[in-house]
């Protein structure tokens, strides 16, 4: 499930580009006086992600921006709507950093993976191999780093064993399962490597990801509930930090 959020600007600004750390807050927030008021602090995985503001572009006062949010939680998305009806309700101000918008429309969506569609990322896929994976996938780091962040110049198969790995390990912790994983992706490509600055602690930290897109086709019902656990909570790391937010495409012919 996800939630398309439409935003009107209330003040001219200049879209800001390190503003996934701020919007990450403003959800947390929704989630005050909830069952969910302790996620951020919960051990393991959160089960939502996001996407970026849409169009990334500067804005005059009365511009609209959209933003998507997603999860498997149907009960988590429930709680998302409801703060933001009540936002929009009473009229009350969104800062996301320097940004100021109010809310003009919320709507839930349940987009549904086929076996004719693409499952294309919306924000960068971040994957981190650890140091016990390098000798499975002939890595040898720069430095004697605890992990690297996947980039082109390592093996394609070291990516995309490893968020196959993370969709189940995600998808067994959410539903209380000890599935086996098994390979999910016979598709898949590499559009382009990106490096992002994410706030963490207050410091800046370079994050290294990259954009793909995952034709889907013949799918049984086994690799369907997890494809579609994938779309619904994304795909590899830090995804309540608005990373790995998939799209679906329906025909998996479109580029």
């Amino acid at each position: 499930m996800r939630v398309l959020v439409e935003l009107q600007a209330l003040c001219d600004c200049v879209y800001d580009l390190m503003y996934h750390h701020k919007l990450q807050g403003f959800l947390y927030r929704l989630l005050d006086g909830s069952a969910y008021a302790d996620l951020h602090d919960r051990r393991g995985y959160k089960f939502f992600c996001f996407s970026n503001l849409f169009p990334s572009v500067d804005m005059r006062e009365g511009d609209v921006r959209r933003f998507l949010i997603s999860s498997p939680d149907a009960g988590l998305i429930g709680v998302f709507v409801k703060g933001l009806d009540s936002i929009q309700c009473n009229k009350e101000r969104v800062n996301v950093g320097e940004m100021s918008f109010s809310v003009a429309g919320v709507s839930v969506l349940e987009p549904k993976v086929g076996s004719s569609c693409v499952l294309a990322a919306g924000t960068p896929i971040v994957v981190r191999i650890p140091k016990a994976n390098y000798s499975r996938y002939g890595i040898v780091p720069p430095e004697d780093y605890e992990y690297v962040y996947w980039r082109k110049q390592y093996p394609f198969e070291a990516f995309v064993r490893q968020i196959e790995d993370n969709i189940f390990k995600k998808y067994n912790q959410f539903h209380s399962t000890q599935l086996e994983a098994f390979p999910i992706f016979e598709e898949f490509t590499f559009q382009k490597q990106v490096c992002n600055h994410l706030i963490i602690d207050g410091r800046e930290v370079k994050i290294f990801g990259s954009i793909w897109r995952f034709p889907t086709s013949e799918l049984n019902e086994e690799k369907w509930r997890i494809l579609q656990f994938g779309l619904d909570s994304g795909f590899g790391e830090l995804n309540s930090a608005g990373f790995g937010f998939m799209n679906l495409v329906k025909d998996n012919q479109q580029k």
